[in-house]
Order: C-alpha cells, then sequence, then structure tokens
C-alpha cells in the first residue's frame, strides 16, 4: 500500500538518507520540511529531487501555520520527525537554539499533528503514526558495562541531550492524553556518506585530506556504538510502518569503539586509499581539552527491534567506515560547498 509521508528536517544528514531510500526502495510518496539552516543542504537530495513522488517545502518546525500548510498539502499517513539541532558542541555555545527547534518545534508539530490525525477515518486513522526520532544521549553516561535499553532511565548531561529528552517526553504525553499514536526511536552514533563535517568522522576525514590536525578530545577514550547511516535509515522506516503505537525502540550498530580508535582506523583507511606525501595520517592527530560534561561511553541494546520488527544492521564498523571514507574521497564537490559556507572545520563548544 501506498503511503504519504512527511519528513521534517529531511535535507539533514539521517532525514536525507530516509527521504533516499523512500524514494529509491519503496512506491512511497515523500514530503521534505527542512527549515535549510547550516546543517540542511539540497544537495544531499539531488539524487531523488527529480523523481515525482518527492516534494519539498522550506518551512520552520516552529511555525505554526506553517506547519498547518504542510499536513493540508500533504495529508500524511506518517510523520517523521527528524529535525532538530543536534551537536552537543553548538549547543554549549548557543543552548536557546535548542530549546526553541527540539522542543517548542516539537510541540507546534504535535498539535498540528494531532488536528491532522482527528480528521482521519477508517484504516488511515488506525494506521497513522508520528515517529519521533531521537537519541541515546537522553539516558547520559555509562559505565564501563552495560547497555541503554527502551527501559533506561533518562540522564541527559549537555543542553542538545536535555531538549531531546524534553521533546521524548512530550511526544510520549501526546500519546497519553491526546491518543495521538506515536513511536518513539532512540539510537547511537551515526555516521556515513553526506555528514555534515562538525562531526568526528568526517571532520576527521577532511582535516585528513587538508592536512589539519585531528583533534581530539581528553585522551580519545570516550566509547561510542556506531550505526551506518543507511541501516538506521532501514529500521526508522521499518519502525515507521510497523512500531507499535506507544512503543519505544533502541537501534544500535553493535560496534562500540573509543573515539581514539575511530580516528586511527580513519587514517589507516586514509594511508591504503589515499596515502599522503607527507607521512602517516596519524602524525596529524592532536589531544585537545576535553569539553564540558562530555559523556563517557554510550551503547545501545537493540534486541527489542530485532525480535519485533527482523532489524539488524548490515554494515560492520569496518565495512561502513570504508565505504564512509571512500563516499568523500569521491565527492569533493560535496563538501568543499560545505566547508565554503558558515562551517570551516573550527573548534566548537568552547563556551563554557
Amino acid at each position: 500500500m501506498v503511503k504519504r509521508f512527511l519528513v521534517t528536517g529531511g535535507a539533514g544528514f539521517i532525514g536525507s538518507a530516509v527521504v533516499r531510500r523512500l524514494i529509491e526502495a519503496t512506491d512511497h510518496e515523500v514530503m521534505v520540511i527542512d527549515a535549510l539552516t547550516y546543517a540542511g543542504n539540497l544537495e544531499s537530495l539531488a539524487p531523488v529531487a527529480k523523481n515525482p513522488r518527492y516534494r519539498f517545502l522550506k518551512a520552520d518546525i516552529r511555525d505554526a501555520a506553517a506547519m498547518r500548510e504542510a499536513f493540508a498539502m500533504s495529508s500524511p499517513d506518517i510523520v517523521m520527525h527528524l529535525a532538530a539541532e543536534s551537536h552537543v558542541d553548538r549547543s554549549i555555545d548557543a543552548p536557546m537554539e535548542f530549546i526553541e527547534t527540539n522542543i517548542v518545534g516539537t510541540a507546534v508539530l504535535l498539535n498540528t499533528a494531532l488536528g491532522h490525525f482527528h480528521s482521519l477515518q477508517g484504516e488511515r486513522k488506525d494506521s497513522f503514526r508520528f515517529h519521533h526520532i531521537s537519541t541515546d544521549e537522553v539516558f547520559g553516561s555509562l559505565g564501563a558495562e552495560g547497555l541503554f535499553t527502551e527501559k533506561t532511565p533518562y540522564d541527559p548531561r549537555s543542553p542538545y541531550s536535555a531538549s531531546k529528552a524534553s521533546s521524548d517526553h512530550l511526544v510520549r504525553a501526546w500519546y497519553h492524553t491526546f491518543g495521538l499514536p506515536v513511536v518513539v526511536t532512540n539510537c547511537s552514533n551515526n555516521y556515513g556518506p553526506y555528514h555534515f563535517p562538525e562531526k568526528l568522522i568526517p571532520l576527521v576525514i577532511l582535516n585528513a585530506l587538508e592536512g589539519k590536525p585531528l583533534p581530539v578530545y581528553g585522551k580519545g577514550e570516550n566509547v561510542r556504538d556506531w550505526l551506518y547511516v543507511d541501516d538506521h535509515a532501514r529500521a526508522l522506516i521499518l519502525a515507521a510502518e510497523e512500531g507499535e503505537a506507544g512503543e519505544t525502540y533502541a537501534i544500535g550498530g553493535h560496534n562500540e569503539r573509543q573515539n581514539i580508535e575511530v580516528v586511527r582506523t580513519i587514517c589507516r583507511i586514509l594511508d591504503q586509499l589515499r596515502p599522503h606525501p607527507g607521512g602517516p595520517t596519524e602524525r596529524l592527530i592532536t589531544f585537545v581539552t576535553d569539553r564540558p560534561g562530555h559523556d563517557a561511553r554510550y551503547a545501545i541494546d537493540a534486541s527489542k527491534i530485532e525480535r519485533e520488527l527482523g532489524w539488524t544492521p548490515v554494515e560492520t564498523f569496518e565495512t561502513g567506515l570504508q565505504k564512509t571514507v571512500a563516499w568523500y574521497l569521491d565527492n569533493r564537490p560535496w563538501w568543499e560547498t560545505v566547508r565554503s559556507g558558515g562551517y570551516r572545520g573550527e573548534r566548537l563548544g568552547l563556551s563554557a
């Protein structure tokens, strides 16, 4: 059955991966909403932009009138809400932007979706879903052992994670109070093609290609569970279409790595694919002062989504990272355009 998807933040990193998969691997219709702030990039949607099942609307989720217009235009069967300010370092520099977009924007969208839901009838109403895409950072920091699950208590440590935790609570409140059928997913760290280069993996790749220092916070011992973005996109679409209303699904890549391991692996891949005349890429690694409130370890138990919806990641960290580095080598015009804009790889999150 062909469905209409409304994807907020669809020009961002994860959102564009979702949209590309929806258009390329399904028959569904997709409307993308994106305010095209610094991390929104229509070039990430270029592979599907000419498809007749794709539409784009530049709009801000905080704008209630614009959201009503978007819902009227698209009449969605499924809303996938990915629009968010998402970088911890930026949330340290400008926390109010995260409050406005991630909390207020989500509330506006929930209200609009509820009105649309009440206008539906029959099977369309029964199958409607509001899918809120969140992060494992809402759970705080793990010790050396254990995994985050859907039952882990919230313990956010940064303005970013606190704003996402707030939005998660709002989504569940709209389910329990107003009956809006919602699904929530919390994912581990994503990586892959089209990733905005303020995040660790693309920043290291591009700095290395340009012969710049590779900054590693502290001693590089912080651990993250890495999830290839196309694996995540598959999981998100599955949760949106088949997830049970009111349920939460944790999505992880089963790939725990210390940050320093990640950086050294990128260096080894670059030495194989694009050796630098100045010597091994690891010579560029530079340890810098850790950021405030840096969580020590994240790792997700993704057994629920595997058991109930049949999803497992396809890529290992090694295969996914190899594909990622190769993509950046082959798509220089994409990242050069990004680098020529307002962000050029400088360190963020120093205001504290």
